[in-house]
C-alpha cells in the first residue's frame, strides 16, 4: 500500500472513531431557566421554557440555540415545575419548534390559585397534542446517546443510591433544615443527565429540605462534574449538604442580573470542595464582590438585554469545555 493511502486511511479510521460531543446550551431567560440539551445521537431535550410575553424573547432565544446546533424539533421538554419562568413560555416555544414529548410530575401542586391555574392550564393544552410522560424518582427518559435518570419528582426523591453512590454524608450534620417549602419549588422534577463518565446535574427549584432528602444521610447521587445551580442561586436552595456532597468541578448559575446569586448562596457554591469553576448567566446587581471574574460571565449589563448564552461541549471520557457566548472565552476541564 502506497504511504499517501494508507495515511489517508489512517486519518479516515481515526476521525471515524472519534466520540461525536455531547452539548448544552444554558440560554439566558432572565432569570428562569431554559437549557437545551443536544445528544451525540442528535436527539434533543430542553429543560424549561423561561417566560411568556416579552415579544417571544425566550422563546426565541431558545429557538436560536436550537438552530445553531442544527436541532429542527425538540424531542423531549422536560418540565422541572409550574411557575412562570419555567413553564410560561410553552407556548410560544411550540410556535417555533415541533415538540415531540412531554415531562413532567404530574398535577400542579398550587392548583386553585389563578395565576397558576392559568400558566397550567396553557401549558396542558400544548402537552395535549403530544405525547405525554409523568415521571417519578427512578424513571430513565429515552434518549439515545444518553442516560436520563429521573432524582425528583412531585416531592419525592429517589429512594435507593444510583451506582457507585450511597455513601455516608458528612455535610448534613453541620446543615440545619429550613422550614418545609409549601410551593411547586419542592416539586421539581430533577434530573442526572450522563454521557460516558460525564455527569451534569439539575434539580430544577428544588428547596433546602428536599435536596437535604436526596442526599441526607446518605448520598444518593455520588459525585458530579457540571452542576446547574438550583433555584438560580437563591438561598432558599443550594446547602452545602448537597452542594459539598456532590462535589461539582463546574457550576452554571442561571441567575438574572436581579434575581438569584444570593451571596451567600454564591459562596456555597464557589467554596465547595473540588470546585474548579463556576460561571454565571449575569453579574448578580447586588451580588457585589460575590460575582466571578467578568470572562465567566455571559451578561454583564442588564440593560443591553442581549441573551447571552454559556455553552458546554462533553466528551463521554469525562472532559468538557464551557464557552461563554458573550465573548467567545472558553476553558476546557481535562479528565483527573
Amino acid at each position: 500500500m502506497s504511504k499517501p493511502l494508507f495515511f489517508l486511511l489512517a486519518l479516515s479510521a481515526a476521525a471515524f472513531a472519534a466520540p461525536k460531543p455531547m452539548e448544552i446550551y444554558f440560554i439566558d431567560v432572565e432569570g428562569g431557566q431554559a437549557t437545551l440539551i443536544v445528544s451525540p445521537s442528535g436527539q434533543s431535550m430542553v429543560i424549561d421554557t423561561g417566560w411568556n410575553g416579552f415579544n417571544n424573547r425566550d422563546a426565541d432565544r431558545i429557538a436560536a440555540a436550537a438552530a445553531k446546533s442544527g436541532v429542527k424539533q425538540i424531542d423531549y421538554l422536560l418540565i422541572t415545575h409550574y411557575h412562570a419562568d419555567h413553564v410560561g413560555g410553552v407556548p410560544q416555544l411550540a410556535a417555533k419548534l415541533p415538540i415531540k414529548n412531554f415531562i413532567d410530575h404530574g398535577p400542579n401542586f398550587e392548583a386553585g390559585h389563578k395565576q397558576a391555574d392559568e400558566l397550567f392550564n396553557a401549558y396542558t393544552a400544548v402537552r395535549d397534542k403530544g405525547n405525554h410522560l409523568l415521571v417519578k424518582p427512578g424513571d430513565r427518559i429515552p434518549i439515545k446517546g444518553l442516560s436520563v435518570e429521573i432524582l425528583t419528582a412531585d416531592g419525592n426523591v429517589l429512594s435507593k443510591p444510583l451506582p457507585g453512590a450511597g455513601q455516608p454524608n458528612p455535610y448534613c450534620a453541620p446543615t440545619p433544615r429550613k422550614a418545609d417549602d409549601q410551593t411547586e419549588n419542592a416539586h421539581s422534577t430533577g434530573s442526572l443527565i450522563s454521557y460516558g463518565k460525564f455527569r451534569f446535574l439539575d434539580l430544577g427549584d428544588l428547596t433546602w429540605n428536599k435536596e437535604m432528602d436526596l442526599v441526607c444521610p446518605d448520598n444518593r447521587i455520588g459525585t458530579v462534574d457540571l452542576y446547574l445551580t438550583t433555584h438560580h442561586g437563591l438561598n432558599q436552595s443550594g446547602s452545602p449538604a448537597i452542594v459539598d456532597a456532590i462535589h461539582p468541578r463546574v457550576a452554571i448559575m442561571n441567575n438574572g442580573a436581579t434575581k438569584g446569586g444570593n451571596p451567600d448562596a454564591w459562596q456555597v457554591v464557589h467554596d465547595s470542595p473540588g470546585l474548579e469553576g463556576l460561571w454565571q448567566l449575569h453579574t448578580a446587581e447586588a451580588g457585589g464582590a460575590h460575582n466571578v471574574e467578568a470572562d465567566m460571565i455571559a451578561n454583564l449589563d442588564s440593560k443591553s438585554d442581549v441573551g447571552n448564552w454559556i455553552k458546554v461541549t462533553a466528551l463521554p471520557t469525562g472532559e468538557f469545555t464551557v464557552t461563554n457566548g458573550r465573548n467567545g472565552f472558553s476553558k476546557t476541564y481535562t479528565v483527573k
